[in-house]
């Protein structure tokens, strides 16, 4: 087991932290939609980091990667996600039902609800069919050329496809997220990823955000030594890992019953490490 911290340098756009930082960047934020959904957006609003939506005292809350609406009051989420879970379709409906509850307050009509991009950044091809990009929208099963209109899109893109279905930019800036350096910057012929890189260096160089992903670090490690205690059933080392993964599911607002069902782990063992985590 190695416990040699990671370096706020060493991170990729894949690791949750950078990305944040980077997607903060209103014009970047802007420019990534762009290109992934092949739009032009004007104007993006204020991108928020690590959203909370929590709509009931007893409910499950969600806490969303990238959160940021744009002039013209469509709203996106985008998720990096690096851990292959069966149920993410499934999580992207339940983060489309929040959101939409987070939209309409009681007894507002529904015309209020605004067009949703829920987007997942995967390191992975969930759908194993080669694909960089797969949308999905709302269309009639018996007229495909019916589109139900209800205003909701979930991209799901994958840094390991293989097929010619994106175009180069696309191709390049999810080769970027796995290989964020200098070298593959200057390389690239998307310019975006030149800013990108550019904005990657200056928050690796900022002493605040090295204190502040350092902190950030030392907590899930202790999170880490907390499920580890009551991980051992698991075995010692595999105990570890498991335990460390079900907290970081469990802080991004991923349900217990999701968690074990994703790593294939007995649900009172979730239970238990959770409960003792959240006693402390």
């Amino acid at each position: 087991m190695n416990d040699l911290p990671k370096t706020i340098k060493d991170l990729n756009l894949e690791d949750d932290f950078l990305f944040a930082k980077v997607m903060a960047d209103n014009e970047i934020c802007r420019r990534v939609l762009e290109q992934i959904l092949n739009i032009s957006i004007k104007k993006v609003l204020s991108p928020t980091t690590q959203k909370t939506i929590d709509l009931l005292l007893d409910g499950k809350g969600i806490r969303l990667d990238l959160y940021v609406n744009d002039d013209k009051d469509t709203v996106y989420n985008v998720e990096m996600q690096r851990t292959k879970m069966k149920d993410l379709p499934k999580r992207g409906r339940y983060y489309q039902g929040n959101i939409d509850l987070d939209l309409i307050s009681a007894g507002r009509p529904y015309d209020d609800l605004r067009k949703t991009y829920i987007i997942f950044i995967c390191t992975f091809d969930f759908f194993n069919q080669g694909r960089h990009i797969y949308t999905f929208e709302n269309i009639c099963k018996e007229d495909n050329k019916i589109n139900l209109g209800d205003e909701t899109v979930k991209i799901f893109l994958n840094t390991k496809g293989v097929l010619d279905d994106v175009s180069s930019d696309i191709k390049e800036f999810l080769q970027y997220v796995e290989t964020t350096t200098a070298e593959f910057a200057e390389s690239a012929s998307n310019n975006l990823i030149k800013d990108i890189q550019k904005k990657v260096e200056e928050v690796k160089e900022n002493k605040e955000m090295e204190v502040e992903y350092m902190t950030l670090f030392q907590r899930d490690r202790e999170n880490r030594e907390i499920g580890l205690k009551e991980g051992i059933e698991l075995g010692r080392e595999e105990g570890y890992e498991n335990s460390a993964k079900i907290l970081k599911l469990y802080n991004k607002g991923i349900d217990k019953q999701e968690i074990s069902s994703s790593l294939n782990i007995n649900l009172n063992i979730v239970e238990k490490i959770i409960r003792n985590y959240e006693s402390i």
